[in-house]
């Protein structure tokens, strides 16, 4: 059978995979979640949810430093990659010697469009499909839960990077009623304090750049009239079935900022 990953490549597989690696927690996770315990045989460090898959599944490296050799080694017959966190070229190597299916998510309808691509790929239509079913659902719940209140969402410090348009965390944003304060620039850029004018709420992430209440107390100062809060990066940034999570999360967030 053949396949079209979201980079629009095609990969040829003779049956539904019985070793599978994936290189990216969100997907990872998703993977566990379908029910795909005992196909899955390899994962990054950085795939931590749930802790079961983590404590039992092989670690193949980091998203962007892969142990190649160690892929080899666990002989699978899929590996599942992401344009935005894997290395061209590892994958690029990979490809010489195994199916590499690519994701590419910048939004929650590609996130979709994962799911139930993968869902098929890996025999799990039924379950793919009822996933996202309940997550589509549940997101109506929180459609403009902050009232379009406008948000720069930091991912990074010195030098302050903010997730901007183009991107899963701003198509989260715009879900639930959030203006992103940086919608009229694109991917992750620099900013400075003073572009921040204007801004309701800062969300300080907790990845990639692990923000912490001093980081508050340093900007809080700098800027009137907007409120800066912690948020977890998880909810924001990773999709798959960590997306059903996401709901109650969103109402707990708007009680704190009530």
């Amino acid at each position: 059978m053949l396949y079209l990953d979201q980079l629009q490549q095609t990969i040829e597989l003779n049956a539904v995979p019985k070793r599978i690696i994936s290189l990216i927690p969100s997907q990872s996770e998703y993977l566990w979640d379908l029910g795909l315990q005992n196909e899955l045989v390899g994962i990054s460090k950085f795939c931590i949810h749930p802790k079961q898959m983590f404590e039992s599944v092989a670690r193949v490296g980091g998203t962007k430093q892969l142990d190649i050799e160690k892929i080899k080694s666990l002989k699978p017959d899929l590996i599942i990659g992401n344009k935005e966190e894997n290395v061209k070229e590892q994958i690029e190597e990979l490809k010489e010697y195994f199916p590499v299916w690519m994701s590419d998510v910048n939004s929650l309808d590609d996130a979709f469009d994962m799911m139930l691509k993968l869902g098929e790929i890996c025999g799990k239509k039924t379950e793919s499909e009822a996933m996202v079913t309940q997550i589509i659902e549940s997101m109506k719940e929180v459609s403009n839960l902050f009232e379009r209140k406008r948000v720069a969402y930091f991912i990074w410090s010195k030098p302050y990077m903010v997730a901007a348009t183009d991107t899963f965390i701003d198509s989260i944003m715009k879900e639930c009623g959030i203006i992103n304060h940086f919608k009229d620039k694109k991917r992750y850029p620099k900013i400075t304090i003073e572009d921040l004018t204007g801004a309701d709420y800062c969300f300080l992430s907790s990845e990639p750049f692990p923000f912490d209440q001093k980081h508050i107390q340093e900007l809080q100062g700098a800027v009137k009239n907007c409120r800066f809060v912690l948020v977890d990066g998880e909810m924001f940034s990773w999709y798959g079935s960590h997306l059903l999570q996401l709901p109650n999360y969103l109402k707990m967030l708007k009680n704190r900022l009530s």
